[in-house]
């Protein structure tokens, strides 16, 4: 059976608060076991994108990027894996990081750059592309993958 996608949401957010205040909105959906891949332009706001879901659902933690750690967890009900794959190459590297295992189902996982190791992402997931980049307005489209 392959994957289908159900309608997209495409939505133009002008201002930098418009955009976090999406990213807010759309965490409260977001259950343990769900996966959200990330993709836009360098700073196009994905990690901007992060930051404000992991504040809407703990409150109080900071995020930073691991794009040379690849993963950084954050403690909470649930917990929130933040994975970047900017810097892999060749999806068998990610096999030799152990990164497979923040796909287990106890977490929300977010990956950056997620077409670098595809293959490891589960068939069912929400995909998120940004476009606009600086200073521009946003306009992000939400696919649920099914």
């Amino acid at each position: 059976m392959t994957a289908k996608s159900a309608q997209p949401l495409r939505k133009r957010l002008a201002t930098p608060s418009d955009f976090r205040a999406f990213a807010a909105e759309f965490a409260r959906r977001l259950r343990p076991g769900d996966v959200v891949a990330l993709s836009g332009a360098l700073g196009s706001g994905k990690t901007t994108f992060v930051d404000a879901v992991v504040r809407s659902l703990h409150q109080t933690e900071e995020t930073s990027s691991p794009t040379f750690t690849f993963w950084h967890r954050y403690a909470g009900d649930p917990p929130i894996d933040h994975l970047d794959f900017f810097r892999v190459e060749h999806s068998d590297e990610i096999a030799e990081l152990g990164l497979e295992e923040a796909f287990d189902g106890r977490s929300i996982v977010l990956v950056e750059w997620w077409r670098n190791a595809a293959s490891i992402l589960p068939p069912h997931r929400y995909e998120i592309e940004i476009e606009g980049c600086g200073e521009e307005a946003r306009t992000v489209t939400v696919r649920r993958i099914r």
